[in-house]
């Protein structure tokens, strides 16, 4: 009986090699990626929070702003931008460097170079409509 056992375990591992052998490169790429993501996930646990901190106190102080300047939207809207916006979980490509970690939030818009309030005032201002979808929200999802 234990010898039948032994022969078969031996015949399983002896036909299982060639396909751990050929997973090798797989094997390591699995393992980086998971890697990462378990650095990532660890990272947000520490960042999360700590942003979250940020962005109530930006909260905070942009509503006190807002009314101790008598309702003056621009003074709100900069402390709003800088801690509201941003980045809030880690992800793998933050840690690789292809994506950029922004701890403060920032109102530049990336591929012209101009800022927010640039580009509303080069907009129309003789068109009635805002930049509304059906959703309430404008094109940058506020």
């Amino acid at each position: 009986m234990a010898r039948g056992l032994l022969v078969a375990i031996l015949a399983s591992s002896l036909l299982a090699a060639p396909s751990v052998g050929m997973a090798g490169e797989k094997a390591a790429e699995v393992g980086r990626e998971s890697g990462l993501g378990a650095a990532a996930a660890l990272s947000s646990l520490v960042y999360g929070p700590v942003k979250l901190l940020y962005a109530t106190g930006g909260l905070l102080i942009g509503s006190f702003a807002w009314v101790f300047t008598a309702g003056d939207t621009e003074v709100a809207d900069r402390v709003f931008t800088r801690s509201l916006r941003g980045t809030y979980v880690i992800t793998p490509e933050i840690l690789l460097g292809e994506q950029r970690l922004e701890f403060i939030g920032r109102d530049v818009d990336e591929e012209t170079g101009s800022t927010q309030t640039e580009a509303v005032a080069a907009a129309d201002t003789t068109s009635t409509t805002t930049a509304y979808d059906a959703s309430g929200y404008d094109e940058m999802g506020w």
